[in-house]
């Protein structure tokens, strides 16, 4: 089963960290990791973002939380992010 990247960023949304990181942690595909990279940056774990955000193959942005956020939900609805292993 794909990861479910709407529902994982609307746990974000939520505040709902623990289910949002429980939603995309066992999936390894690039969008995956960069939701992942994401809650650890809201987490304010840096350096775990740091790492996910290598292996989604982009580099830790500086842009605010809520403009990352944004701009996930906005390569969800362009169907910018590669397809879930």
């Amino acid at each position: 089963m794909p990861c479910d990247y709407f529902k994982a960023l609307n746990l974000a949304k939520a505040g709902q960290w623990d289910a949002a990181h429980e939603a995309v942690q066992s999936f390894s595909d690039p969008f995956s990791c960069r939701i992942h990279a994401y809650l650890h940056r809201v987490e304010g774990d840096i350096s775990n973002a740091r790492y996910w955000y290598s292996r989604a193959g982009v580099e830790l942005p500086d842009s605010s939380l809520q403009e990352e956020l944004s701009r996930l939900y906005e390569m969800l609805e362009t169907g910018t992010p590669p397809q879930s292993n």
